[in-house]
């Protein structure tokens, strides 16, 4: 089956993507731990420009966003498509493209940001030459998507390739419109937006670069990877069209969320604040569908453990598609506006949905791909406990920290006066920057396991021959 499997699809790319955002996790998740350190001990930018907090933060929400994440939804979406679809991909060559367009823009990203060369815009830091090969490497991606699509050899288009699809589009236009600018010289290039409506675009781009890139592709791999890994069908596929449909049409409204009590018009932010809150219902039901799909099948999360990332991973995607909505409420987002508690939400989606459905993913993948186990599933096992302990250690500290500074900025004296100074704030938070950094530290131990176990099975796949037998062998 497995040689049968290997000459009707391409897994060549999808291995080099998925070994690739094994690499992109460990280097991402580093530069957060430095950052968050140095937030917690300043003197570690040793006066060094390139490596200070601000020419560092992009490039980590760059490597783990982009690189990591997007190398994921590459490998998956590759995979999968080709699995529902009965078919190859429909271009080789194009699949490869990507491959090295993407890792190319990485290898940009890596270069100009800590240089201090990008856009000062959220998600979005890139500089106009890269932003033009995003969108054309991107094209590619979607194009020979939407191809081997139209080459299927079942009339149904399971659900997992319509939330694929679906971020895909929309993440193109979104690109698109927030990156047009006009350029000064190949390094400098201004906003072609100004003012109150630049910071429009600008979060109807980042809130769905988290509601698209990060929740609708990922949800396009938990559809396929939990019944696949549970060996189960889905719990619900009507549910799952309703939460696609909900999804592609609420989502998109929410960005506006991230400006109240700004020079944006009022109706806007509470439009944004009213979908957040709608879009708790449709959201929940994705996590409880993906959930019950177990029904009946618990007792493999004992002996399952990759299938232990996924399912902890929806838990993730419930609790923090519940506390963004409540966060965008006007009277909770006058606490919690600008504070760590915006950056704990935002860890504990990307932490424990997106990075534990990615790497349940790549896990899956590994195997299957590389047609031989795992080199070591104590690893897993560890990598298991030490991604949900670091987690949980960041959140839980950003979470205390973060309300801690919205009440002690706008706390009073009996004169009316400012109970205490920013630094006296900026003190206050320092035992929990330092609880950060071992959460992040903890949560990168775990990633370093990852990739030498991913590194481990690939030297026993090519010791053993499985993939080369795979490819030669008789149909």
């Amino acid at each position: 089956m497995d040689a049968v499997a290997e000459q009707k699809y391409n897994f060549d790319v999808v291995r080099w993507f998925a070994v690739m955002a094994a690499v992109y996790l460990v280097v991402g998740a580093s530069a957060g731990v430095y950052i968050a350190s140095e937030l917690a001990w300043p003197v570690l930018n040793f006066d060094i420009p390139y490596i200070t907090f601000g020419r560092l933060r992009p490039l980590h929400t760059n490597a783990v966003i982009f690189a990591f994440g997007g190398c994921v939804l590459m490998a998956s979406a590759f995979y999968s498509v080709q699995r529902t679809c009965g078919t190859r991909l429909w271009s080789d060559k194009m699949a490869w493209f990507t491959f090295w367009g993407w890792n190319l823009i990485i290898v940009a990203a890596v270069i100009t940001l800590p240089l201090g060369i990008n856009q000062s815009k959220e998600y979005a830091e890139l500089e106009w030459p890269i932003d033009i090969a995003i969108a054309v490497v991107w094209l590619s991606y979607l194009f020979n998507f939407i191809m081997t699509i139209a080459n299927r050899k079942s009339s149904h288009i399971y659900v997992s390739n319509w939330f694929f699809l679906g971020m895909m589009v929309m993440i193109t236009y979104l690109h698109v419109v927030n990156s047009l600018a006009v350029p000064v010289d190949m390094f400098k290039s201004y906003s072609l937006f100004a003012g109150v409506q630049d910071a429009m675009i600008q979060w109807w781009w980042g809130h769905n670069a988290v509601g698209f890139y990060l929740t609708a592709g990922f949800l396009g791999i938990m559809y396929y990877f939990v019944p696949k890994q549970a060996g189960r069908p889905v719990y619900s596929y009507r549910l799952s069209v309703i939460h696609f449909w909900a999804l592609m049409f609420g989502y998109v409204w929410l960005g506006a969320h991230h400006l109240q009590y700004t020079a944006l018009p009022d109706w806007t932010g509470s439009l944004g604040a009213a979908v957040s809150i709608g879009m708790i219902i449709p959201s929940w039901g994705g996590a409880v569908n993906g959930m019950m799909t177990l029904s009946g099948a618990w007792d493999k999360l004992r002996t399952d453990y990759v299938l232990r990332f996924l399912i902890m991973s929806l838990a993730f995607y419930a609790m923090s598609t519940f506390e963004g909505p409540v966060m965008s409420i006007k009277t909770v987002n006058a606490l919690s506006h600008y504070t760590d508690w915006t950056v704990g939400h935002v860890h504990s989606g990307a932490l424990g949905w997106v990075a534990m459905v990615g790497i349940g993913a790549i896990y899956h993948m590994m195997t299957r791909t590389f047609h031989t186990e795992m080199w070591s599933e104590k690893l897993i096992n560890a990598h298991f406990w030490t991604a949900t302990i670091g987690t949980v250690v960041y959140v839980v500290a950003m979470w205390v920290s973060g309300i801690m500074q919205g009440l002690m900025w706008r706390a009073y004296d009996d004169y009316g006066t400012l109970a205490y100074t920013f630094a006296e704030s900026v003190e206050a938070m320092h035992p929990y920057y330092a609880m950060r950094a071992v959460g992040g530290m903890i949560f990168l131990l775990g990633a370093v396991l990852m990739l030498v176990n991913i590194l481990m099975t690939v030297s026993k796949a090519s010791r053993e021959g499985s993939i080369q037998a795979a490819r030669t062998a008789a149909v």
